[in-house]
Parts: C-alpha cells; sequence; structure tokens
C-alpha cells in the first residue's frame, strides 16, 4: 500500500428533490498539501429518496420475519415510518419480506445511486478523480452536506469507492472546527477504553472477541444506570475511545413518548461526553437508536471521529464488528479508515442470517482534526510492557479482575 489521499466531496447546497447546482471535489496528497479541485453538479433524483425510505424499512420487516434480527428495529414506530424529517413512507401494506426481496432491493440502491453519481454533470470529476488517484494508496473519501439524507446514502457503494482497494468513505456537515478546551493531559502507560453493554451475558462473548494487546485497559459497563455511566465519563484519567452497544435503555437523539422507558435522550448525558472530549476522548462507536441522528447531535462536542449504525446491529455482530476493528487498528496498525473498512467488510461474512450488515456502520468526522492513529492513542511516546487489563462495573455485576 502506497501513501494515504484525502478526497472531499462538498455538496453544497441542496437536496434530492433539488439536485445539487455546485458540488465540489478536492483531492490532497499526503506528499503535497495544497489539494486540486474539480467542479460539477447534480441533478434532483427524489426517486432514490424514496428508494432509500424503502430500504430501511424492509431491513426492519425482516427483522419482524426473521425473530433473531429484532434487535434492528430498536425503537420502531408504527406506520408510517419516518426516515428523516420531511420523508415518510407507509409500512402498513408491506406484510412479508424475504431475504432475497432484500438483496434484490439493495441491488437496485446500489444500481440507482450510481447512475445519479454518473449523470454528466458529475461524470467529469469521477473520471478525473480516476486518472489521477494511485489504486495502491489509501484513499479517506469525505461526503460533506448539511442534508440528511444524503449522509445516509451508502456512499461505500459508490463504483469510485468499490473500484479502488483501500478506499473508505466518511460523512460530515459543511460546518466544523477544532475543540480548542481539549487539555493536553500527562503521558498513560495504556490506551483506555470504556466499553457500555447492555448486559451480563454479553460480557464473555464481548471479550472472547477482543484481541490480546498490551498496552490496553478496558473498562466494561454492563447495563449501567444514567449516574454509573455519568460517573465513568467524567473519570479523570480520561478514555481514548467509548463503545456504546445498546443497553435496557438506548442513547439515541430523540426518544419518542411511548418509549420513555427504554431510551436515554443524549443532551442528558452532553456535560458528560463533553467532559470526556476534553480529557481527550478520540473515537466513540455508538450501536444504538438512530445512529446518524445521535452523530448529528455529538458534532457540537468536537468528538473527533464517531462511527454509528444506519439501523442497529444486534450486539453479537456489534461487538464482533468493533473486535474486528480493534486487532486491525491495534494488532495490524492500520489507518482508522482501513481499521473500519476491514471490521466493515468482514461483517459479510453474517449477512447469510443478518442480510445487510455491512451496510449499516459508517464514520462520522470531523475535518478539522486529523483521525489519530493507534500509536498516537494514550499520548505516550514509546510502548509499554504492560499487559491488557480489565475492569467491569455495572448495575448486575461488579467484579474487577487484573
Amino acid at each position: 500500500m502506497g501513501s494515504t489521499q484525502s478526497l472531499v466531496i462538498n455538496l453544497g447546497s441542496g437536496d434530492l428533490h433539488r439536485g445539487f447546482p455546485q458540488v465540489f471535489a478536492q483531492l490532497r496528497t499526503a506528499d503535497y498539501f495544497l489539494p486540486e479541485q474539480f467542479v460539477g453538479s447534480l441533478p434532483p433524483a427524489p426517486d432514490l429518496a424514496e428508494l432509500y425510505a424503502k430500504w430501511c424499512l424492509v431491513y426492519q420487516c425482516i427483522g419482524d420475519d426473521y425473530g433473531n434480527l429484532n434487535q434492528f428495529r430498536q425503537y420502531r414506530p408504527s406506520a408510517p415510518v419516518s426516515v428523516y424529517e420531511g420523508l415518510e413512507i407507509d409500512g402498513s401494506g408491506i406484510t412479508h419480506v424475504s431475504c432475497v426481496d432484500f438483496q434484490d432491493l439493495c441491488q437496485e440502491l446500489h444500481r440507482r445511486m450510481n447512475n445519479w453519481l454518473a449523470s454528466a454533470g458529475f461524470l467529469s470529476i469521477e473520471l478525473q478523480l480516476r486518472s489521477i488517484i494511485d489504486p495502491t494508496d489509501a484513499l479517506q473519501v469525505i461526503i460533506e452536506t448539511d442534508d440528511e439524507l444524503l449522509r445516509r446514502l451508502p456512499w461505500h457503494r459508490w463504483n469510485l469507492v468499490s473500484d479502488f482497494p483501500f478506499a473508505e468513505t466518511s460523512v460530515s456537515h459543511l460546518e466544523y472546527k477544532r475543540n480548542l478546551s481539549a487539555k493536553v493531559l500527562p503521558g498513560r502507560r495504556q490506551v483506555r477504553i470504556l466499553m457500555v453493554l447492555g448486559h451480563e451475558q454479553d460480557l464473555a462473548k464481548t471479550q472472547s472477541v477482543l484481541p490480546s494487546l498490551d498496552d490496553l485497559e478496558v473498562v466494561y459497563l454492563v447495563n449501567p444506570t444514567r449516574a454509573e455511566l455519568t460517573t465513568q465519563l467524567w473519570h479523570p484519567a480520561g478514555w481514548d475511545l467509548l463503545f456504546f452497544d445498546d443497553c435496557d435503555w438506548g442513547i439515541t437523539d430523540k426518544c419518542p413518548s411511548e418509549y420513555n422507558d427504554y431510551c436515554l435522550p443524549i443532551h442528558t448525558l452532553e456535560s458528560a461526553l463533553k467532559a470526556a472530549v476534553d480529557n481527550g476522548l478520540q473515537l466513540a462507536i455508538f450501536n444504538s437508536g438512530d445512529g446518524l441522528g445521535l452523530a448529528s447531535v455529538l458534532r457540537k462536542l468536537q468528538i473527533p471521529i464517531v462511527v454509528v449504525m444506519r439501523l442497529p446491529l444486534p450486539s453479537q455482530i456489534a461487538d464482533a464488528f468493533f473486535g474486528n476493528f480493534l486487532s486491525a487498528f491495534a494488532g495490524e496498525q492500520l489507518s482508522l479508515y482501513l481499521a473500519v473498512q476491514q471490521a466493515r467488510r468482514k461483517l459479510q461474512g453474517v449477512e447469510d442470517e443478518f442480510p445487510g450488515a455491512s451496510w449499516l456502520p459508517m464514520i462520522c468526522v470531523n475535518p478539522a482534526v486529523e483521525p489519530p492513529l493507534w500509536s498516537q492513542l494514550g499520548r505516550y511516546p514509546q510502548a509499554s510492557s504492560n499487559s491488557y487489563r480489565s475492569a467491569t462495573y455495572g448495575s448486575q455485576l461488579n467484579l474487577k479482575c487484573a
């Protein structure tokens, strides 16, 4: 693999109903700090919005037909299903779908999205990019837009990205800034990870998928109360990574009144999360509720990287994703983008049982902050000889193991 290139696609103003009159693509290489820029446009594509809404609904219906997928549809309201503000689709007429139906729909969404991106106003950008990008380089693709639906589309299925083996996509808003209140903390001897799990029986499974690594301290919170979670987020030692996997209640950006007992609005954790960011939190991974809506709320906290799921994954699959990510990021020392890419692609191996799993993880970035490498976490310059340690806390469990 060669060097790293960064491709930023700025979609500007507009939406799928009005089109995007000006689209800017900037390509920046590691060996030259000034970018190359290309300008184009994209036409309206209202049918793409409706197709994505149908994809979400059919995915949820598969969870109804295949009982083991029920965790995919957390906080699902009765029809009509709202995919994002301003777009609803009535699911009352859909009573049964098969995995084949869903796979056909995936192919149709893939085809329709790429046909839209191959329109005359945008194709010239893609052709110029293909003539410049070295396929042996790592390619970080950032889609900048304030349109919520555009951020939800499966950009990893864009042909330009699929054709380059070391390319992975992310999304961001049009406006972003650095966190100037982050403290410079003394170096630690371990990278610290806070893992929040939903049930005691998930603990052993989660621990079994995590790689054995030096210089790593993991603290587990099992079905914590709000007070327990807040206390840990405020921990003065700080955290490098936060992994949250659907508790009996879930963190969400909006909590319908009928689910008040089962979800925790993100604003109730805002101060604690801000403290964690100021104390060095670099990456948060959430498998809970409306992931992208959650990421949009979290962006004002200026967490450098947030990985969310388009729709919730079953806990055992989310844990496997995190374990594979950690093996690639820490064990193989891959970049964060490539570690997510590898972990996401490995989910294809479970798609006979959990259709569409590899489409769900997505990276939400703050482009004002460089994605960290594993070697940069913990804020210490050299490796330590300390071995992996873990601690577990929770409402139902209270043990500490060395």
